[in-house]
């Protein structure tokens, strides 16, 4: 699992779902954060369209750096400011050796499995709502 996915399945995760699977980690100091701001929002009309300002959405951000001077950092929608410090801690401790093959399997994957099974869920749902329409003259 490269830095990218595991960066999204943490951002993703909820705070209890991170306080719940994230085992005793070594000691860190914040280096940023945890703040909360707001981010605009960009869309695209048809998917390639003109871009346009959607809107904005408040999200909090965080650093942290171990002994060993290893950063780790975490932007996150909304505002859970112990969710995006346990998340940029963990995406510290994800890059070194020693930790990562051991938070992979007892925190990411679990959280991934997971999202995987809420997005399948909502996609399940969405299609049984789906609605085909057919015009009389094909029917001819």
């Amino acid at each position: 699992m490269t830095r990218p996915e595991w960066m999204a399945v943490l951002a993703r995760a909820s705070g209890e779902e991170l306080s719940r699977l994230m085992p005793p980690l070594p000691p860190h100091r914040v280096i940023r954060g945890p703040e909360i701001g707001l981010t605009m929002l960009r869309g695209r009309a048809g998917g390639d369209g003109a871009a346009f300002n959607l809107g904005e959405a408040t999200i909090t951000r965080c650093s942290v750096s171990l002994e060993g001077g290893t950063l780790g950092h975490c932007w996150r929608l909304g505002r859970d400011r112990a969710a995006a410090e346990r998340a940029a801690l963990l995406d510290a401790c994800l890059q070194q050796p020693e930790w990562q093959a051991r938070l992979i399997e007892q925190v990411v994957q679990p959280l991934h499995a997971r999202q995987r099974e809420a997005a399948a869920l909502t996609a399940r749902r969405a299609a049984a709502t789906e609605v085909r329409f057919a015009t009389l003259a094909a029917m001819r």
